[in-house]
């Protein structure tokens, strides 16, 4: 068919709102069927899932950075509401999770850097980067000077970002741990203090974003609110119909990563994925029961805080299975911290063993 030349291209903002609007109405209509399900954290399980599924189809799926950000900020700030004096103190016990932590992240890398190795032949830059966990942008960085499979690195990364925000609300669910809907009825700061709150978390985020920090909105929403709660600045938390969009919009995000996926590389990525995966959590939930030993934290909590998943996707999970939010933020943060340096180490080391033949 010959193309009309008296045709007017659609202009590329209205098409941008378009892929927008679709990804948007396939991530509510998800996490409404969730819901409807009772899938536990169904705002983020079904909203992933379903625009995962219009992205793997070819259906452009986006969403843009200034969104993905200001639903960062409001999730941060969700999160610091739930900072009280009482976890502060507890907040003592947490150098022994710590360390457990980064001995948990250690192992976790190098058995699954094995088992991509052995059963899949990937090889050792490919091997390595697939399984650091760690954020997406920072870990794809680290690839760039590589000789690593840049494609499948992206794909096994993501799924394991996908498969823990599926993983872990159902395994505290069939673990049998107590988990809460997200409340409609606690207090609500008001209009003025969200305008300020919103201001300032953006403020804060840009700064952090200059330092080229993860998660640098995130952090922004985090540190003023719970600055802001501690002294009494501010009172109540987010309004539900303000924060349960800024989860959809969340869940979304995760699914946009599969779109332009081909099938050959899919089906090469899946299993292995899925596989390293599956194994990074059960040593996490081992390093998590050992931890729950030792401090005074219910084992949920330490699930949610030791599951290597994107930290802006398991902050939000904690919120919306009422863990506690500062204690699995700490972690979430701490495991990027370690992972700045302990990722580099690893990757000359790696570096070295491919030059002498190893």
């Amino acid at each position: 068919m010959v193309a009309d030349p008296s045709a007017k291209p659609t202009p590329s903002w209205l098409q941008t709102f378009k892929t927008v609007a679709i990804t948007l109405l396939t991530a509510a209509l998800g996490a409404g069927a969730a819901y409807w399900l009772g899938a536990p954290a169904p705002f983020l399980v079904g909203s992933s899932l379903s625009v995962t599924c219009l992205g793997l189809y070819g259906v452009p799926v986006n969403i843009p950075k200034h969104l993905r950000d200001a639903c960062f900020a409001i999730i941060g700030m969700t999160m610091g509401a739930g900072v009280t004096p009482e976890v502060v103190q507890t907040a003592k016990q947490w150098p022994l999770s710590f360390v457990v932590l980064g001995i948990s992240l250690l192992v976790i890398i190098l058995v699954c850097r094995r088992m991509l190795a052995v059963f899949w032949r990937f090889d050792t830059m490919t091997s390595l980067l697939s399984v650091v966990p760690g954020h997406l942008s920072y870990v794809l960085g680290l690839s760039a000077d590589t000789k690593g499979d840049l494609a499948t690195i992206s794909v096994i990364q993501s799924l394991r970002v996908l498969s823990l925000t599926l993983l872990v609300p159902f395994a505290v669910v069939l673990l049998g741990f107590e988990t809460g809907a997200f409340d409609m009825t606690i207090t609500i700061m008001s209009p003025a203090m969200f305008a300020l709150s919103i201001v300032m978390a953006f403020s804060l985020g840009f700064v952090l974003n200059r330092f080229r920090l993860p998660a640098a909105y995130l952090l922004g929403g985090l540190i003023w609110s719970t600055g802001s709660h501690i002294t009494g600045t501010i009172e109540g938390t987010v309004s539900s119909w303000v924060a349960i969009p800024a989860f959809i919009t969340m869940g979304a995000l995760i699914g946009t990563r599969f779109f332009g996926v081909t099938l050959a590389l899919l089906k090469r990525a899946f299993l292995a994925g899925v596989a390293v995966t599956l194994a990074a959590f059960c040593i996490a939930a081992i390093a998590a029961w050992i931890v729950s030993l030792f401090i005074d934290a219910p084992l949920s909590h330490l699930l949610i805080a030791f599951a290597p998943g994107g930290v802006e996707t398991m902050a939000a999970m904690a919120v919306s299975m009422n863990a506690d939010p500062a204690f699995v933020a700490a972690h979430h943060v701490m495991r990027l911290f370690i992972l700045t340096f302990l990722a580099p180490i690893m990757l000359g080391m790696a570096r070295r063993s491919a030059k002498d033949g190893l």
